[in-house]
């Protein structure tokens, strides 16, 4: 089973990477190698809206979108880990989800989504800020949803911890570190 994993946090050792390792660390324990995209550290150009990509479902700029892609056509498991600004994921992984305007051209105008698999598609999504409501929330989970749907994962769990702002907090919440082990587990039964 081949699983990838979706940094959108630029802080380096943050809440949002804290709950990610947690995540990974279960589906490792399951036997499964996990690549991890950080797209705030990857050469990543924004969509350009070309249209380029309407008649090939191929994007035709040149960076590093395209491993993402491959590994997106060839995994079967989906970690979306993001912080919450503004009430949306971050930019560096909305400029990443924005990419796949090219999967979405592929699967609804050209009528070519990606299959299946022997395993199926399934995605575990991670969101955490500082706010005490849950707009940013929902707001951030209906990005992530039109995005795992675009890539074909019809169904994912997601976690979310308010209230977690500073670097590292999320070690002090009484469970989310141990939710995120344990959704990762689910994630690969």
């Amino acid at each position: 089973m081949k699983v990838i994993a979706f940094l959108g946090s630029p802080r380096v050792d943050g809440n949002t990477e804290l709950l990610l390792n947690e995540a990974i660390r279960a589906v490792e324990e399951e036997g499964h190698d996990v690549t991890i995209f950080r797209p705030g550290v990857m050469k990543l150009s924004p969509c350009m809206n070309c249209g380029a990509c309407e008649n090939t479902g191929e994007c035709i700029i040149d960076d590093d979108m395209k491993e993402v892609y491959r590994a997106i056509q060839e995994s079967d498991r989906f970690i979306l880990a993001s912080p919450i600004f503004f009430f949306g994921l971050s930019a560096q992984i909305k400029a990443l989800i924005d990419r796949c305007q090219a999967l979405w051209c592929k699967k609804y105008l050209l009528k070519k989504p990606i299959p299946a698999g022997v395993f199926g598609r399934k995605g575990l999504l991670l969101l955490v800020g500082g706010m005490n409501n849950d707009t940013g929330f929902t707001c951030g989970e209906a990005t992530a949803k039109a995005f795992f749907r675009t890539i074909s994962v019809p169904e994912h769990e997601t976690l979310f911890y308010k209230k977690v702002d500073a670097k590292g907090a999320i070690q002090k919440h009484p469970t989310a570190l141990k939710d995120a082990y344990e959704a990762g587990k689910r994630l690969v039964k």
